[in-house]
């Protein structure tokens, strides 16, 4: 396993560009009571992780239609505000996304994604050289 860098930029201090996706560290409560009949193990516990988000200076939540200004959204669409905002779950910090393996790019798209995943997994059945791409 290979150990990766990371530059971490509190929420505080500085936003992502917009539309870029970062890594955000996220902080909340496991929902449901403690105390209650179908209580999981974990709720209302405070947590802190790391979940891959795109940052947007505007973004309208579909399921309510409320308006945000700076906010990081999930695979999910689960809006969260920089750290001290008014959603449940809120960043206190973000990161650059990690390169590729064996390359300096973020993203590799099209015509060039084979050949970088070649150079990444020589041995990897289905990426050798006399192979077609799969489409």
């Amino acid at each position: 396993m290979h150990t990766v860098e990371v530059e971490w930029v509190s929420a505080l201090d500085r936003l992502p560009k917009d539309s870029d996706c970062v890594m955000g560290a996220i902080t909340g409560r496991y929902p449901g009571d403690p105390e209650g009949e179908d209580a999981d193990s974990r709720a209302g516990e405070e947590y802190w992780l790391v979940l891959p988000t795109y940052f947007h200076s505007s973004h309208v939540d579909e399921r309510t239609g409320t308006l945000f200004r700076d906010c990081f959204v999930d695979s999910d669409r689960v809006v969260r505000l920089p750290y001290g905002g008014s959603t449940p779950e809120q960043v206190t910090h973000w990161a650059e996304l990690p390169v590729l393996p064996g390359t300096s790019e973020r993203q590799i798209l099209g015509a060039g994604a084979r050949p970088a995943l070649r150079a990444a997994l020589p041995q990897a059945p289905g990426l050798t050289r006399d192979e077609p791409d799969a489409r």
